[in-house]
């Protein structure tokens, strides 16, 4: 009697960061709603109070803290990270396996130290694909633009992003969002060219 579990291909692994204003959440969706190539999307978990809109276990995993905390003693991640004091984010192994285990293959959407870890534990299965701003200043004002957070969160966000951008060379390919319909074309070209390899 075969296994079809061991039969079936095992799907690979795309991991996409970027500094927070880069349209990485407008690309992905792009190329998650034309269905080509055919990706399912990594729910992260966190432990930051939904947005208005957010749906738990469609945006994020909404976690509190303490259960957060339970899981990664529990080393229930593939990754997580503190990315700004006391807010956690991270990829759930469960969430991911899901996926993969059945041959889909999956798209991640992480930060850069990560995404740097999931390339480190998975290799040729898994590709990272950086979005770079076109400049710091172009960051800036599409942050400004947003109108969601106050001056001293940009503040702190343009900073973040500056310290990420340097980590940029260590992924698989750097894309510069300067025109958003060239961005998600070349993001497009990458995963295909990757999954059918």
């Amino acid at each position: 009697m075969s296994n079809d579990a061991t039969n079936r291909k095992s799907g690979k692994i795309i991991v996409v960061s970027a500094p927070s204003g880069c349209g990485k959440s407008t690309i992905i969706n792009s190329i998650l709603d034309s269905g080509d190539p055919e990706l399912r999307f990594s729910v992260s978990a966190t432990n930051r109070h939904p947005r208005k809109g957010e749906v738990d276990g469609v945006h994020y995993h909404f976690m509190t803290t303490e259960e957060f905390r339970d899981a990664i003693a529990a080393d229930e991640f593939i990754e997580w990270e503190e990315v700004y004091p006391g807010r956690f984010y991270g990829t759930l192994k469960s969430e991911i396996e899901r996926i993969v285990d059945k041959g889909g293959n999956v798209i991640l959407d992480i930060d850069v130290k990560g995404g740097l870890n999931v390339k480190k534990q998975y290799g040729d299965k898994a590709k990272t694909i950086f979005f770079l701003p076109p400049t710091i200043e172009e960051l800036r004002h599409r942050l400004e633009n947003r109108g969601t957070d106050s001056k001293e969160v940009i503040d702190e966000r343009v900073s973040k992003a500056e310290y990420e951008i340097s980590f940029s060379d260590r992924f698989d390919k750097r894309i510069v969002n300067d025109n958003l319909d060239k961005a998600i074309e070349q993001t497009r070209e990458t995963i295909k060219d990757f999954i059918n390899s």
